[in-house]
């Protein structure tokens, strides 16, 4: 728990140099005397800002007693102040200060994405990422934060600040403002980058159904094939026998004795009708196999001529019969 005191430099010098069960966690002589000169500094240069001593809990579960800094930064109007707290760590001034911004003493969240302030309160700036003692000092780090609250406000609801030309500006400020720039420019790319691959990922599903559906169609035409094939084998092997037959016929089959009273003139008429018909039903089924994509068109119209020629001696054979001719 945090332990305070009215008068600041009184409670600095008492809180350094204090020792037994309450002294803090500074150990060399001329650090403390560094350590009260920059807090003097600050706190007269700030009077928003009070001291304080506490417990600080390091990254790997280290708990120290050290001094720290808390109160309101004045930003630009009207922006609200900005509640902090600047712990001196114990290493202090070798090591930067831990800057947080006190997020349960307002009722306002950290700014989503915020460049410098995480969403616990914790705080970088290039102050803090360029320390170096002597040239650095408490004082100097609060007048760097208040010009980065000012441009970026870590409790505004607003769309990124508008900031004049790095140039314009001292050198950690513009360093500031081109990381900001920067920061903003990535998250509109990782916003406009989410949203492509949300698209891309649809349009992903989309042909992978797509290509499912193709595959099932070509399995069903695959089935189709196979079973066309099967029917026109079919087909081909009946007309096979079918012309087997009526060569037997023309060779001398007593035809009269299975289809009594039937003369020469009829027989004849009868064979050439059936060889015309079985003609015409070959055709039909080669005609199928083309539709089908079983048979190639060359091979279709090369049977065709044949069985053309075959179909008209049939049917020439038959005109010549009925005119008592043959």
């Amino acid at each position: 728990m945090a332990v305070s005191s009215p008068n600041p430099i009184h409670f600095i010098e008492d809180s350094l140099f204090c020792t037994g069960p309450l002294a803090l966690s500074y150990s060399d002589p001329d650090q403390k005397w560094v350590i009260r000169e920059h807090l003097i500094s600050l706190f007269q240069d700030f009077p928003s800002l009070r001291p304080s001593t506490g417990f600080f809990t390091h990254n790997d579960g280290t708990e120290v007693k050290l001094l720290n800094a808390t109160g309101e930064l004045p930003v630009s109007q009207p922006a609200p102040p900005v509640p902090v707290t600047i712990w001196v760590p114990e290493l202090y001034p070798q090591t930067p200060p831990v800057v947080y911004v006190n997020v349960e003493c307002t009722r306002h969240p950290i700014y989503d994405h915020h460049p410098f302030v995480d969403s616990s309160g914790a705080t970088v700036s290039s102050y803090l990422q360029n320390w170096r003692f002597p040239k650095c000092n408490l004082s100097d780090l609060v007048r760097s934060l208040i010009k980065l609250f000012s441009h970026n406000h870590p409790f505004q609801y607003s769309g990124p600040p508008s900031w004049t030309h790095p140039s314009m500006v001292p050198r950690m400020e513009a360093m500031d403002r081109v990381a900001c720039m920067i920061h903003y420019d990535m998250a509109a790319i990782r916003a406009k980058n989410g949203e492509e691959i949300e698209r891309f990922s649809a349009l992903q599903s989309e042909l992978k159904k797509r290509a499912e559906s193709v595959e099932h169609v070509i399995l069903e035409l695959e089935e189709e094939k196979k079973e066309l094939k099967g029917r026109i084998q079919k087909v081909c092997d009946e007309s096979d026998r079918l012309l087997n037959w009526l060569k037997v016929l023309s060779a001398g089959f007593p035809i009269d004795e299975a289809f009594g009273g039937w003369d020469r003139k009829s027989e004849m008429i009868r064979e050439c009708l059936a060889a015309d018909l079985a003609v015409e039903d070959l055709m039909y089924a080669l005609e199928k196999g083309v539709e089908e994509g079983v048979m190639s068109f060359e091979v279709y119209m090369k049977q065709v001529r044949i069985l053309a020629r075959e179909q008209f001696l049939h049917r020439a054979k038959m005109v010549k019969i009925g005119r008592g001719r043959f």
